[in-house]
């Protein structure tokens, strides 16, 4: 019985692992049987491939063909493996050799007229099969941007089965990989812009400087979302491990520029408050999807009108803002997604949200009510709350020229270098990532520094992780300052940024 080999990969989350595919022709009754726990989309793909087959001037087999999918126990989901299904099915026939199927994986969904498409999660598919020493890989044409980003791997387009029969013939050659497309930096609004909100504007560089939780508290139009839609102009681009990480997550999603697909900028993602837990936090059936906080890696996730959000929503977020990852649990099995970003939440103090706090018709038990859906826990978790006030016409002709983010940016910067260098032996990147332990141990302050955090934490007013936040503040406000430890003015205003009234 004619047997032969190809290979592909299975994505968990963002992990990949690479899967044989065995092709086995048999006699008896014409039928095709797809073992390995494939999904309903995979288990389609005995149909897609026979038609896709036949319509490229190859013969199927006749007989029964029985399809493998190796780790049996691992879960395959997608369209994905159709065009290394039928790279092993023509080798088992013998319509072509299977010399270069060797160490080669194959990813590619098949049209019924022998077209490839592409597919979702190409670059951590082949970042794991580099990572098991495969040598060679074959991705849609439309991916090969995609693919082109993985090194140390010779990667080739293949537009339509036809051919891959004649390259696997050697009467043909394939797309070869492009040269790297630089992107171009998207347009991020400037810090320009806002007039006044001296403190909200501070809050903002600190928190870009350390990798900082932030909450914006005020009435409409006090400019909390353009503050907001700033911060990513703040930030440092991503270094090449984050940017394959980052964009990672989206060739899963399928969100990736064909044009551009590595992602250099930090993303910002700001989802509206009618948002349901799965698409947040990530779900679905079978295995599950990345959330909006997985698209927001090592950028900013902004909830406009958090209030809005609701209990359920806002309190899935609570272990996943300090420990950078998320895991989700499904029929299938369980899957790991990266959600390493920043915080960033705006709330009116009241539901009426009148522009002057005058006029305000809420009661004092409505206002407390509105805010109580922010639960403690979760604001425990923010690092910097501000309150914005409304900009008055004197004062808008009374304010200096606004800084641009350029100004901000290189201030920002420089303080992320003097934490980078600070944090270097550890892996850390930013003061927002170093652990209390740590802080209290190896990069003790003086008593006479920390005398303040001691009395909040003496009266109950700050809890030990509150306090460990503020320590993490005042290192960052040292790297602004360009100190080489934290004082204790900078202790009392990091303890400031978290006392500050918010309702």
């Amino acid at each position: 019985m004619p047997l032969a080999k190809a290979w592909s990969v299975a994505l968990l989350g963002i992990e990949g692992r690479v899967v044989e595919i065995e092709a086995d022709l048999g006699g008896g009754l014409s039928r095709v049987t797809l073992v390995g726990l494939p999904d309903a989309g995979l288990r389609e793909a005995k149909d897609r491939v026979r038609s896709a087959v036949r319509n490229s001037g190859q013969p199927w087999p006749d007989g029964k063909v029985t399809l493998g999918l190796s780790p049996a126990n691992l879960p395959k989901v997608g369209s994905g493996y159709d065009l290394g299904i039928a790279a092993a099915v023509l080798a088992a026939t013998g319509a072509v050799p299977a010399t270069k199927l060797l160490r080669t994986i194959l990813l590619g969904e098949l049209a019924l007229d022998g077209r490839i498409r592409p597919v979702r999660g190409v670059l951590p598919g082949l970042l794991a099969a580099r990572a098991a020493g495969y040598e060679r890989a074959l991705v849609p044409s439309e991916s090969l941007g995609e693919a082109a980003l993985v090194e140390d791997l010779e990667v080739a387009g293949v537009s339509r089965l036809a051919d891959l029969v004649a390259w696997l013939k050697d009467e043909g050659e394939l797309e070869p990989r492009p040269e790297p497309a630089l992107p171009d930096p998207p347009a991020v609004p400037d810090l320009i812009d806002v007039v006044g909100q001296p403190e909200a504007r501070w809050a903002l560089e600190v928190a870009a400087a350390g990798g900082h939780h932030l909450l914006l508290t005020g009435p409409p139009g006090v400019g909390k979302t353009m503050l907001a839609k700033r911060l990513p102009g703040l930030l440092p681009p991503l270094s090449p491990e984050e940017a394959l990480q980052v964009t990672a997550v989206h060739s899963v999603d399928g969100t990736l520029s064909k044009s551009s697909p590595l992602v250099t900028v930090p993303p910002f993602v700001a989802p509206h408050h009618s948002i349901t837990v799965a698409a947040l936090i990530g779900g679905g059936s079978g295995l599950a999807v990345p959330g909006a906080i997985s698209r927001a890696h090592r950028g900013v996730l902004f909830l406009d009108e958090v209030c809005e959000f609701g209990p359920e929503r806002l309190d899935s977020l609570r272990t996943v803002v300090e420990e950078g990852e998320v895991r989700i649990a499904r029929v299938k099995g369980a899957v790991r997604y990266p959600a390493r970003f920043q915080l960033v939440m705006a709330t009116n103090p009241c539901p009426c949200a009148q522009p002057r706090e005058i006029d305000c018709t809420c009661s004092p038990l409505a206002r407390r009510r509105y805010f109580a859906r922010l639960s403690g826990p979760l604001l425990d978790r923010v690092d910097l709350r501000v309150s914005l006030r409304p900009l008055t016409a004197m004062s808008a002709h009374l304010t200096p020229t606004p800084e641009p983010s350029a100004t901000v940016r290189a201030r920002v910067q420089s303080a992320r270098d003097r934490a980078a260098h600070r944090w270097q032996a550890h892996g850390w990147q930013s003061n927002s990532e170093v652990p209390g332990p740590s802080l209290r141990r190896e990069f003790l302050l003086p008593p006479t520094t920390t005398a303040l955090l001691d009395r909040a934490l003496t009266k109950g007013a700050l809890t030990a992780r509150g306090a460990d936040r503020c320590l993490r503040i005042a290192w960052t406000l040292a790297d602004l300052a360009g100190t080489p430890h934290p004082t204790a003015d900078h202790v009392s205003a990091a303890l400031d940024f978290r006392e500050r009234a918010v309702a």
